[in-house]
């Protein structure tokens, strides 16, 4: 029988409603975490780890070397080391708190708020009341535990208590059904999974390297303190008014809203498409209220609504040179309002600036400025794929749908 074939069966006698479910493959048996592998297993959490929970208390003295992790400092699955908050506590204090010290080694969930968050702890620390810790023991390696973990986070969630802030006990937490494969496979697993994160991290230093490289290149080419080769010239100072005067977006109610294939530009970004342009492209629009400070450039024709400011007049200058002029100048400085803040668009245009003299130099600053967008939006598009692949692979080997080379014995 095929992987993923169904089969009908009545589940209603008498009414003869049908329902369909997984088959069972040869060599699969079904069992609380979902149909796995015969020769794995499916205990509960408690059954394989040990498990510490936090104290009563907070510390009221942080002045030790212990780091004190909180939810926050658990990071998508990477190592834990320390205190974001550089909070760190004395081995004295920790017991005077009934805070027992958690090993290196050890997996860390958020058991308040946010359910079944995870990591690893690196070296020896101490929780607050929103984490468990869960000490592995021989028949369960921590990293296979820690993915284990992380792919059903969703099901750990829905164990939690229905009140307003969902929250699991220890018991709860020891009641976790998770797959377990054979111990070799557990190791061939977490190393598979562990190298797609190592790759996940390394995007994510270069996405950070980049974006560094591209505010400093704003810096620098958008105040003439760089000149590209073969501009010269002093720099003229303008009121934006002067610049790339703004107004006020145009109303469309959602009931309007006719799909179409001019894109309507909200306060955070394109959200739908109209059947009708209101304002020839390219263009400029920055968030009027809700989201401020976030600049878009728009090289159709679209629909600026009225949570926005649009340009109305570049006044000759480069379209795209203002879109990265308006981001250099940050437009939340702009704000007004205790409530919902909204940008008050006579203070933006008197707001003044310095700008190249001649709109080649606009161009050519518009064009570097564009090719380190286009690397920086080609390297987040790579990890996006790499974070889907991971998923698809968590779905694969933490099932056993499919099998390491090597992995069975």
């Amino acid at each position: 029988m095929n992987r993923g074939a169904l089969e009908v069966q009545e589940v209603s006698p008498g009414y003869g409603f049908l329902a369909a479910k997984p088959a069972v493959p040869d060599g699969y048996k079904q069992t609380e975490v979902g149909i796995i592998p015969e020769d794995w297993e499916a205990p509960l959490v408690g059954d394989v780890c040990g498990c510490i929970v936090p104290g009563r208390n907070k510390p009221k003295v942080f002045d030790g070397i212990i780091p004190w992790i909180t939810t926050p400092d658990l990071d998508g699955g990477k190592l834990v080391t320390t205190s974001k908050a550089g909070l760190s506590i004395s081995l004295a204090e920790a017991k005077s708190v009934g805070s027992k010290i958690i090993p290196p080694g050890s997996i860390l969930m958020s058991c308040a708020g946010e359910l079944g968050i995870v990591a690893k702890t690196a070296s020896e620390i101490v929780v607050n009341q929103q984490l468990h810790a869960f000490l592995p023991k021989g028949r369960i390696y921590a990293d296979f535990l820690l993915y284990a973990l992380s792919h059903r986070k969703d099901q750990i969630a829905a164990l939690g208590t229905k009140t307003a802030v969902p929250y699991l006990n220890k018991s709860s937490c020891n009641s976790i059904p998770i797959p377990l494969a054979p111990l070799c496979e557990q190791r061939a697993i977490a190393t598979a999974l562990s190298d797609v994160d190592a790759l996940l991290e390394e995007l994510d230093r270069l996405i950070a390297k980049k974006r560094a490289i591209k505010q400093a290149s704003m810096q620098q080419l958008l105040t003439g303190q760089t000149r590209l080769p073969g501009f010269e010239g002093e720099w003229e100072t303008k009121r934006l008014v002067e610049i790339a005067s703004l107004q006020r977006g145009f109303d469309l109610p959602t009931s309007r809203l006719k799909h179409g294939d001019y894109p309507v530009v909200y306060s955070n970004g394109i959200w739908g498409y109209h059947l009708k342009a209101m304002v020839k492209g390219p263009g400029v629009v920055t968030g009027r209220s809700g989201t401020l400070g976030r600049i878009h450039y728009i090289e159709e024709d679209y629909w600026p609504h009225n949570t926005t400011l649009w340009v109305t007049n570049f006044h000759n200058n480069n379209p795209k040179f203002i879109s990265y002029l308006y981001e250099k100048v940050g437009f939340e400085r702009f704000a007004s309002g205790s409530g919902v803040p909204t940008l008050n668009r006579n203070d933006a245009h008197g707001y003044e600036v310095a700008i190249p003299p001649s709109n080649e130099e606009q161009a050519a600053i518009a064009d570097t400025l564009s090719n380190n967008d286009a690397e920086l939006e080609a390297l987040e598009q790579r990890r996006t794929k790499t974070t889907a692949l991971k998923k698809a692979m968590m779905q694969e080997l933490l099932t056993g749908r499919t099998r390491l080379v090597n992995s069975a014995g």
